[in-house]
């Protein structure tokens, strides 16, 4: 194809495209998308563009290689939910696709957005703030996480786990010493017998507790017996199958 080296391909989009072995740009079937070489990049995200840095800052770019702004920043990350966290020498925020800032206020530290809202850290506080990034509710922890299917796990001050909404609310009055967040319908948990699986309805799965336990993965999870024995169980907590004894 005329005024295309033989080593790179057209850019039809982003769609395909995964960051090369050495990092330093993008490549769909192995051949690079673009000429540019940078210091580091990071894969695309809607609406195409892939964090990058070279010897100017860090930054955004498109599918062929073009900064997508002027601007520089000393570190950028990908784009969710049409917001990418950036850092730069007034803090973290957030940028929209145009590199312009989303919102006025700075942070500690920036998360992304997940569900409309994205964890943040005040000095040594976390919450979670809004599109325009306002404070989503009053409270602060001692740490957050993403939001995922409509909660999220935030640490109080007296060292236990909880779930909040998206107001900052728990839905029910259990603490746990270790939590995760819900997926498929099922979140890890770990009171003070060990860990185990909750059900959406905040009912436990099953009686038993494990030294570790995964995620269910199509209605199957591995996990560590407390005898250090290695199983897998189904969603009513079964054992289907021994790995190690």
């Amino acid at each position: 194809m005329p005024g295309l080296h033989h080593a790179e391909v057209a850019v039809s989009g982003w769609q395909g495209t995964a960051v090369a072995p050495d990092g330093t740009h993008h490549a769909r079937d192995g051949v690079p998308l673009y000429g540019a070489r940078f210091e580091e990049v990071l894969s695309f995200h809607e609406p195409g563009l892939a964090a990058a840095r070279d010897v100017t800052g860090a930054f955004h770019i498109r599918p062929d290689g073009t900064p997508a702004y002027g601007r520089r920043f000393r570190r950028t990350f990908g784009f969710y939910e049409g917001r990418a966290a950036v850092e730069d020498h007034s803090g973290a925020l957030h940028i929209d696709a145009e590199g312009r800032d989303a919102y006025l206020a700075r942070w500690t530290w920036c998360g992304n957005f997940q569900e409309g809202r994205c964890v943040v850290r005040e000095g040594a506080s976390y919450l979670h703030i809004d599109p325009a990034g306002a404070p989503a509710y009053a409270e602060r922890w001692r740490y957050t996480g993403d939001f995922r299917e409509g909660l999220a796990v935030a640490l109080d001050e007296r060292g236990w786990y909880r779930f909040i909404d998206a107001q900052g609310h728990s839905p029910s009055a259990e603490r746990f010493v270790d939590l995760d967040v819900f997926h498929k319908g099922f979140a890890r948990a770990r009171d003070s017998g060990g860990w185990f699986h909750l059900r959406r309805s905040g009912q436990q799965a099953y009686a038993r507790r494990f030294a570790a336990v995964e995620p269910f993965y199509n209605g199957r999870a591995r996990c560590e017996a407390l005898d250090g024995a290695l199983v897998v169980i189904d969603e009513s907590g079964e054992e289907t199958l021994r790995l190690r004894k």
